[in-house]
């Protein structure tokens, strides 16, 4: 009977250990090898499905379908139709050269991403038998080969390979960030308890059954089963709007040409290829390969040192466009790691000793409860009562009880050796070692914290070792063991006479009554409000027995504190959220953490929480609502995959450019939902595959540099569309009115060809362009109606320039409609295009300030080339077969007067539209 894998029970159902076994045909010993072998063949390796990379041809096919591409190739046709084919090949040769650039750079993306997936590979510990009758042997297997059926032996540190169920455990616990958000270990210490795939162990032993691989398991499940095309993000609503307003441009410039060739000069269709040139004329052909080459070059200088993959390259105008940032808090602006903040008695007043014995549970619960290794907020405690001296190792532990499922405290019963003192109670600290006023030298009175009968233990003078019980945890359950509350204050003096010194308040309390549970229930909530993890501390003494040390024993307990810890922040955070404010994106924290965890997380990183938006306060609002509420709110807690996703798509509804900063299985909705999805390369395969941006780790420094290179890539595409489209539309109108006034056309088609092919190649400069200082300090994003006022503006002055070139022309070159007149006014009208659009590429690019004159070497060599063009092709073997002649010299130097006044009002326009922005 064929074999099939049992989904269920990588889900968790209620079967046995033992029937999970009998359904997968294994047992603890392992798999033989040629049964593993032979699922392998049947059942495929173990791997993420994931997307599969599109082959390079569909790649091409794929970039056809973009806006200006199609634009040109329709252009093509119809000026292969009209067998212009000068003008049908050049325009087939950009569309080529984009649509290739295009495939080409997003092919070399994805095999940048196959690559980060490759440094993730790692093996599992395996039991396998060699043959069906000999011994199992453990060895290590890479987890592709890993098939169901297969026991896997998990440790400290281990990636979960595929979804498993245990079958034996010791002290399990796993960490399930990446699949449910929660960044707390979850104990596994069950035998038949679902392990998945995408958890690692923090702490303990297991051994447990592979259930299911590859495509099969939860985490490959996860991915988004919808294929649809994601909403259209800033580059393509841009370029869109770009593309469609040039494309009523073209329909509404060609009708006109011929309508006016025909009213006013009576010519016929003859004119046809000229008003396709001029539409040609209007259309910025060089726009995809410049896009390309721009974001291309950006993406692989990010790539260059691996810290950055750009998977979709309109992704990186994106990033550069990004003004609201979304993040979680935990492993972004907070390490998975709590630190120590403070330790206060039942009054609220500052106490170290109340650390002191948490730190003495937290010891000898780790060694007696056999743990293989501490909980990290047990970790905590102890390398802060080390700091301040430490001494929780003097005291000798005789039991121990931890935490555990539906168990939120832990304690310990520890031997109390006479003489103790408990170090940081004497005055200056943990450690001092000072007298006690009043006692014998040193440490004559020892203040032992003990609550029930007053008591000073003196060192030297031989009492009895005392017993206590020191239990922690969650502040409502250890209260509730509570009967005494201990009073006083712990100030670093004593009373030996009385029986006092540093922490003697221990040694007297009073009964614990409902008034003092409320009033320590809401200091405990105060704590929290204010973004700790708080832990409740009280003690008992206990007389020598030989009983066993069960839960039951924890009562009576007398309250001594609370113990407050929180996430230690991520080395870079403050100084990344500084940058990011200061280039205009604003940071939202969504976190399944409290508010008040997440608020405090903001305010030492400096960055004003305001009031948190809760989940509740989400599910309340309308989408309209919410998209207001969003807008003005920082942190958002409580949230579950979908209030990220929500909270995503309401900034975008805002009209905020969102980025989301995602690494599990919980951040797949929010990262399809935003216009950039971003993903550190040690995220879970699905989040990956879900990215527009792979970041070599989960810093937001990395980041920071990413936005600024898409900005700078946003910035020369803007910088040649405010170039070309000016350019373009003053060459358009001069074209119509020469059209008009002169009896013969203002420029052959082939001419018209010639000069775009000249402008086009000194364009594609613009792409190495190095844009000013300050051109990363806000979003870019190109903007059609800016373009399109920019583009007005510029090209009336282009206009003026051309008209006053044809007066020029008519006084010097005696234009008529013989030949050798038609031949120099074109000549001098190709010079001066070709001049003026020099002239722009230096002064319009990037928009620099004069300050910011140094010109790059590509740059500078493609104006210069442009230049000589003008000046030189006329006059050269090439001049007469287009149809151009040499100019007499007196129209060189009127040329040069216009080209100066040209290039001042260029400068003062220029000026005049950066002080507007």
């Amino acid at each position: 009977m064929a074999w099939a894998p049992d989904r269920s029970a990588a889900r968790g159902s209620t079967g046995t250990t033992l029937e999970v076994l009998r359904a997968l045909e294994s047992g603890p010993r392992g798999l033989p090898e040629a049964e593993a072998d032979e699922r392998l063949a049947r059942h495929g390796e173990n791997v993420f499905p994931g997307r599969r990379p599109d082959p390079w041809p569909r790649r091409f096919a794929r970039s056809l379908r973009d806006p200006f591409t199609a634009v040109l190739s329709c252009l093509g046709l119809v000026s292969a139709a009209l067998a212009s084919w000068g003008t049908a090949c050049v325009i087939a040769v950009l569309v080529t050269v984009s649509c290739v650039l295009r495939a080409t750079g997003e092919h070399r993306a994805d095999r940048s991403a196959a690559a980060l997936r490759e440094l993730l590979a790692t093996t599992a510990t395996v039991r396998r038998r060699p043959a069906e009758t000999e011994e199992p042997v453990t060895r290590e297997l890479p987890v592709e080969q890993l098939v169901p059926g297969d026991v896997v032996l998990l440790a400290p540190g281990d990636l979960v390979p595929a979804d498993l169920r245990l079958l034996r455990t010791t002290g399990l616990t796993v960490h399930e960030a990446a699949l449910t958000g929660e960044s707390a270990p979850v104990a596994r210490s069950a035998p038949g308890d679902p392990c998945l795939q995408g958890s690692s162990v923090v702490s303990g032993t297991a051994t447990g059954v592979v259930v299911a691989t590859g495509a099969d398991t939860v985490l490959s499940g996860a991915l988004p089963q919808e294929r649809g095309r994601r909403s259209p993000g800033p580059f393509d609503r841009s370029v869109n709007g770009i593309a469609w307003t040039l494309v009523r441009c073209m329909l509404l410039v060609a009708p006109l040409v011929l309508l006016a060739s025909a009213l006013v000069r009576g010519r016929g269709m003859e004119t046809l290829p000229f008003a396709v040139a001029v539409a040609v004329g209007l259309t910025p052909e060089m726009l995809p390969v410049v896009v390309t080459t721009a974001l291309a070059r950006g993406a692989a200088l990010l790539a260059r040192g691996g810290e950055v993959i750009v998977r979709r390259l309109p992704a990186l105008h994106d990033l550069g466009a990004v003004d609201v940032l979304c993040v979680d808090k935990t492993g972004t602006l907070t390490q998975d790691r709590p630190v120590f903040a403070r330790a206060v008695d039942a009054e609220g007043r500052e106490d170290p000793a109340v650390l002191h014995w948490a730190a003495v549970a937290a010891l000898w619960t780790l060694h007696l409860a056999e743990l293989p290794a501490p909980d990290a907020l047990d970790e905590a405690l102890l390398d802060a009562d080390e700091e301040r001296g430490g001494g929780a190792d003097r005291v000798e532990g005789v039991a121990a009880l931890p935490c555990g499922p539906g168990r939120r405290i832990a304690s310990a019963l520890v031997r109390v050796p006479g003489g103790y003192e408990p170090g940081g109670c004497a005055e200056g600290g943990y450690g001092a070692g000072g007298d006690a006023p009043g006692g014998d030298a040193p440490g004559g009175t020892v203040p032992l914290p003990l609550p029930g009968n007053v008591r000073t233990l003196t060192a030297g003078r031989g009492p009895a070792p005392t017993y206590v019980l020191v239990v922690k945890g969650a502040a409502e359950d250890v209260l509730e063991r509570c009967t005494r509350v201990a009073d006083g204050a712990s100030d670093g003096a004593g009373d030996t006479e009385a029986g006092r010194g540093p922490g003697a308040r221990f040694t007297t309390g009073r009964a614990l009554g409902p008034a003092d549970r409320a009033r320590l229930a809401a200091r405990a909530d105060a704590l929290a409000a204010s973004g700790l993890r708080v832990l409740a501390v009280a003690l008992a003494e206990r007389p020598a027995s030989g009983s066993p040390y069960v839960p039951e024993d924890e009562r009576e307990l007398t309250f001594a504190g609370f113990v407050g810890l929180h996430d230690a922040l991520a080395p870079t955070a403050a100084e990344a959220l500084a940058v990011l404010a200061g280039r205009g994106v604003t940071v939202k924290v969504l976190t399944g953490d409290h508010p008040g965890t997440a608020a405090r997380a903001c305010r030492d990183l400096g960055l004003d929480p305001g009031e948190p938006l809760t989940a509740a306060r989400i599910d309340a609002a309308d989408d309209a609502g919410l998209a207001r509420l969003a807008a003005r709110t920082t942190v958002f807690a409580r949230c579950t995959p979908e209030h990220k996703a929500r909270v995503v798509r309401a900034l975008r509804t805002a009209g905020a450019t969102t980025g989301f900063l995602g690494d599990g299985v919980n951040d797949l909705a929010a990262l399809r939902a935003a216009d950039v999805g971003i993903c550190p390369r040690d995220g879970v395969p699905v989040a990956r595959e879900a990215a527009d941006v792979v970041l070599a780790s989960k810093d937001l420094t990395a980041l920071d540099r990413a936005v600024v290179t898409g900005r700078r890539s946003t910035g020369n595409i803007a910088a040649y569309l405010r170039i070309t489209l000016s350019s373009n539309l003053g060459n358009v109108i001069a074209m119509l009115a020469a059209g008009l006034l002169l009896p013969f056309l203002p420029m052959l088609p082939a001419q018209v060809l010639v000069q775009n092919l000249c402008f086009d190649a000194a364009q594609l400069a613009l792409a190495f362009d190095r844009p000013g200082a300050t051109a990363h300090l806000r979003p870019v994003v190109l903007r059609p109606r800016a373009l399109f006022r920019f583009m007005t503006v510029f090209g009336l002055l282009n206009a003026a320039a051309d008209l006053a070139t044809f007066g020029v022309l008519a006084l010097t070159a005696h234009t008529s409609a013989g030949p050798g007149g038609q031949a120099a006014f074109h000549a001098g009208w190709f010079t001066e295009n070709l001049l003026t659009q020099a002239l722009v590429i230096l002064l319009l690019r990037a928009g620099r300030d004069a300050a910011e004159r140094r010109v790059p070497p590509p740059v500078l060599l493609a104006t210069a080339g442009l230049a000589v063009a003008g000046l030189l092709l006329p006059l050269s073997p090439l001049g007469p077969p287009l149809g151009m002649t040499a100019l007499p010299p007196l129209s060189y130097g009127l040329m040069a007067v216009v080209l100066t006044l040209y290039g001042a009002a260029l400068a003062v326009a220029r000026a005049k539209a950066r002080t507007r922005t």
